[in-house]
């Protein structure tokens, strides 16, 4: 089946056919068919749903699969292009696995919150962004040694405040070049902003939100762990893949990272 994207900003007529086949009987296991109830259903999302199973949404696999290729292939030629694709997922059962599948491929990441302005302010956004690495190597180095006890702690709880928001992106040099957004009900004003900004977002998207600003659709289950992790893996595979195809061997983790231990350079 055919594959839809919503908007201009993604041409499918331009993306290379790299995706796996997909065993829809992997997508049942995760849980992805199951919505939510229908009366909390947006109506605009019927073109995804199969039936209605006591009360629930049941989302049509075999179109979720095909969504899922396209948006591996855009991973994929956004990887292959080195161009910057940011993950969003600031809710409970997806900031551990937004941020552990990010860290493994090489990706950026925002678990914490959206940054506002990060796409319409970014040149404050940057500043701030620039002075966690400075703090950050100025502890590492020593340049505050001559600061008072107190103000070496001030510092420390700057960059600690800093770094929850910024590590995920921390090499980001410019505006994203696309987002992957987990639940775009939650995080709407990031959709706003790439919106604002002429940004393509991809976003797991469930039975009860608006895909209208979407431009390309994962209809699937955003609430369950094994959904967003399936998910979430297939996107950085494919933009790992990219990368690798392009030469760039994308920068894995070490165990220390990992396990979100400080490593002193």
């Amino acid at each position: 089946m055919t594959g839809v994207i919503t908007s201009q900003l993604i041409n499918d007529n331009d993306l290379p056919d790299k995706a796996p086949e997909y065993d829809l009987r992997d997508l049942l296991e995760a849980g992805m068919h199951f919505g939510h109830q229908k009366a909390k259903w947006f109506p605009r999302m019927a073109e995804w749903i199969y039936m209605e199973k006591d009360g629930v949404h049941i989302f049509d696999l075999e179109k979720t699969s095909a969504q899922l290729q396209l948006a591996y292939n855009y991973a994929y030629q956004l990887g292959l292009q080195g161009k910057t694709l940011v993950i969003i997922g600031t809710k409970r059962q997806a900031s551990k696995i937004v941020e552990e599948v990010a860290r493994e491929h090489g990706l950026m990441y925002i678990t914490s919150r959206w940054l506002g302005g990060l796409l319409t302010n970014w040149e404050q956004v940057k500043n701030s962004l620039n002075r966690m690495l400075e703090l950050e190597k100025g502890l590492e180095t020593g340049k505050y040694a001559g600061y008072t006890k107190y103000e070496q702690v001030q510092l420390e709880k700057e960059l600690t405040r800093k770094k929850r928001f910024f590590e995920g992106i921390r090499d980001l040099k410019d505006r994203p070049d696309a987002l992957f957004v987990i639940d775009p009900k939650r995080e709407r004003n990031a959709i706003n902003e790439a919106r604002s900004m002429g940004i393509p977002v991809i976003a797991l998207i469930d039975s009860n939100t608006d895909p209208s600003d979407i431009d390309l659709v994962i209809p699937a289950n955003d609430d369950s762990a094994k959904s967003i992790r399936f998910v979430v893996e297939q996107i950085a595979q494919g933009y790992a893949a990219g990368k690798q195809d392009k030469g760039v061997k994308p920068e894995k983790a070490t165990k220390e990272e990992k396990s979100g231990k400080t490593v002193k350079k």
